[in-house]
């Protein structure tokens, strides 16, 4: 099996460094807040050793990755046309996406977007929502959870930078990456999210100190302005998604979620994907729920693996 090799690509007028892996059909690996390509590495190998050309990248404003400045640089519209121009670098007219949190968003707005260029999609943790008042702003979790919730408070800039920049890069981390709560990431009144996040005495076996640090090495070199950025476009997501209202997403799908994934109870998500719907915006849908919480891609890495590889099998042939 080959090695993971590493590249910057131009696409879609910035540098994204991509994390590669095999030979075979093309599949790409997006993460989400706060990962990098190295969130993959289990399933890289796996997938690699099955016959496919895995491709990971640093998404935009992440890693290695170029990060531009302005928050009106990362709504799904560029995040698309990042993927786009990676797929078109590989000379494919399709890949296979996997998504996880904010990777999932984008996997889910390039399968409205450019259907015919996904052969099939998996999405780790966020379902598809449709276009809605309550996917405008950041209002709606601010009427149910107040100021304390971690998107409301993601919206100011610089607001979480400096309330990160109280702690060490690698407690940051280590603080979102083993999240073992079940309940959504709301703080006390007056309190940053940072403050509330509790740091575990001991590791949960799934990871080490080492891995962790990668995270904090990337992190300390780039910040994190760049990955909060995701989060303050919501109002202007909302305002050009428009010409999509209504639309369903076509391509085949399969959503991977952990049974303890921070919300999952809490603010409907359970209800909404076993419900018809979440199936009738993605009719040609499967879901699969396992015993595990957000970072469900590395906690249950040989599991999720498994579901990655026998979903894309399915399509491999054609």
């Amino acid at each position: 099996m080959t090695e993971v090799t590493h590249k910057r690509i131009k696409t879609n007028g910035i540098y994204i460094h991509v994390a590669e892996q095999g030979t075979g059909p093309l599949v790409l690996l997006l993460h989400g807040f706060p990962e990098l390509w190295f969130s993959w590495r289990h399933q890289m190998a796996h997938l690699a050793k099955h016959g496919y050309h895995v491709v990971a990248p640093d998404m935009r404003g992440y890693g290695d990755s170029d990060s531009p400045l302005t928050p009106k640089s990362y709504t799904v519209i560029h995040l698309v046309g990042d993927i786009i121009g990676l797929i078109d670098h590989f000379g494919e007219k399709q890949a296979f996406v996997v998504g996880h949190d904010w990777g999932a968003v984008v996997g889910w707005h390039l399968s409205l977007f450019r259907p015919e260029r996904v052969k099939a999609l998996v999405a780790l943790s966020v379902p598809y929502f449709e276009r809605s008042q309550n996917t405008r702003s950041p209002e709606p979790f601010r009427q149910l959870f107040g100021d304390g919730c971690y998107i409301c408070q993601f919206q100011e800039p610089g607001r979480a930078e400096r309330a990160f920049a109280r702690y060490d890069y690698l407690t940051v981390i280590k603080k979102f990456l083993l999240i073992s709560k079940a309940e959504y990431l709301v703080a006390p009144h007056g309190m940053e999210i940072i403050d509330y996040l509790e740091t575990p005495a001991k590791l949960p076996p799934w990871i080490t100190e080492e891995e962790l640090q990668v995270y904090a090495d990337k992190f300390l070199e780039s910040g994190f302005t760049g990955a909060l950025n995701y989060f303050r476009t919501m109002e202007l997501n909302w305002e050009l998604l428009g010409p999509w209202q209504g639309s369903k997403i076509a391509v085949p799908a399969k959503f991977i979620i952990g049974d303890k994934d921070f919300g999952f109870e809490v603010v409907g998500t359970s209800e909404y994907v076993k419900e018809e719907v979440f199936r009738s915006l993605v009719p040609n849908l499967e879901v699969v729920i396992l015993d595990g919480h957000h970072f469900i891609q590395q906690e249950r890495a040989e599991e999720v693996s498994n579901e990655i590889l026998s979903f894309l099998h399915k399509f491999s042939a054609n």
